[in-house]
C-alpha cells in the first residue's frame, strides 16, 4: 500500500478545474432560500447541484431565481437531469441548462427507471450520456453501483462517475462498499457517492473508502438544524479523506496491546 502525505493530497479535480471541497450539495427540500444559502455556505461546498426542471434559474420572470441566493460567481453549479425518465427528457435538460447558463457544459445526469424507489435506468443513461459526451457536455453521471456499468460510463467519456450509496433520499448509507470499492480500483476518473447518506458516519466512510467526494442534498435539507448538519458534513468528509490518506490499521480477530509486555519495568 503506498504511503500518503496530507502534505502531498491533491485537490478535487472534476473537468479540468481544481476543488478543495469534496462535499458536492444540492438545492432542494429546504424551508426556503436563505435556509438553502445558509446550508451550502455552512457545507463549504463549491460544486452545486440545481434541478433544472424543478428549480428557477430564469425559465420563470415572475418567480425567485434561485442565482440570486446561489451566486455562478461563487460556486460551480451543476445542473442535473432530476425527474426525467428518458433519455430524451435527460438530453432537453441538459440543453436547456446550457442555454440558461450561458453556455455551460458541466451537468450531472440522471435518467430514473422508477417513480418509487428511484433506481436509474442504467440503459436510457448510457444513451443519454454517449449523446451528451457527443455534443462536448461534461457528464457527471449518476448510476448504479454495478462496477461494470461504471467502467463503461468512464469509457463514453464522463467526466466522473457517480454510484449510488443507496436509493435516493433513503439516508440508508452505503449499502454495497465492496462495490463501491471496486468502482474505485478500476478508474480513471473521479468516483462520487451520489444518493443514500444520511448522516455524517455514512459520508466519511465513502471517504475512507476512497472516494473522491460525495454529493448529497437530502441528508443535510431534511435533518432537523440543516445548518449543523451541513457543518456535521463539511467535518466528516475532511475526516474521512485524511482516514483514507493515513492508512487505517489492519483487521484483526484478536486483541493486540497498545503497550508490549517486553521491557517492563516490574
Amino acid at each position: 500500500m503506498p504511503t500518503h502525505s496530507l502534505s502531498v493530497d491533491t485537490p478535487l479535480r472534476i473537468a479540468g478545474k481544481d476543488y478543495q471541497s469534496r462535499l458536492l450539495v444540492g438545492t432542494g427540500k429546504y424551508q426556503n432560500e436563505q435556509e438553502t444559502q445558509s446550508a451550502i455556505e455552512a457545507s463549504g461546498a463549491q460544486i452545486v447541484t440545481v434541478a433544472i426542471r424543478r428549480t428557477n434559474i430564469g425559465q420563470d420572470s415572475k418567480l425567485p431565481n434561485l442565482l440570486d441566493f446561489i451566486s455562478p460567481d461563487k460556486y460551480t453549479l451543476l445542473p442535473n437531469t432530476a425527474g426525467c425518465y428518458t433519455a430524451k427528457e435527460a438530453i432537453r435538460t441538459c440543453q436547456l441548462a446550457r442555454e440558461l447558463l450561458d453556455g455551460h457544459h458541466l451537468v450531472k445526469l440522471e435518467v430514473l427507471g422508477d417513480e418509487k424507489t428511484l433506481f436509474p435506468d442504467v440503459i436510457a443513461t448510457l444513451q443519454a450520456a454517449e449523446h451528451l459526451v457527443k455534443e462536448d457536455f461534461q457528464v457527471m453521471v449518476y448510476t448504479n453501483d454495478d462496477p461494470i456499468i461504471a467502467k463503461r460510463f468512464e469509457e463514453i467519456g464522463c467526466v466522473a462517475v457517480m454510484p449510488l450509496a443507496a436509493p435516493i433520499g433513503s439516508g440508508l448509507g452505503i449499502r454495497n462498499p465492496l462495490n463501491i470499492l471496486t468502482i474505485i480500483e478500476n478508474a480513471k476518473v473521479p468516483i462520487l457517492v451520489d444518493a443514500g447518506v444520511g448522516t455524517a458516519s455514512d459520508a466519511a466512510i465513502a471517504m475512507e473508502l476512497g472516494c473522491d467526494g460525495v454529493l448529497m442534498n437530502t441528508a443535510i435539507a431534511c435533518a432537523r438544524q440543516p445548518i449543523l448538519m451541513a457543518q456535521a458534513m463539511k467535518k466528516a468528509i475532511e475526516a474521512g479523506r485524511e482516514a483514507f490518506l493515513a492508512g487505517r490499521m489492519p483487521r484483526k480477530r484478536y486483541a493486540s496491546a497498545s503497550s508490549p509486555l517486553e521491557g517492563l519495568f516490574f
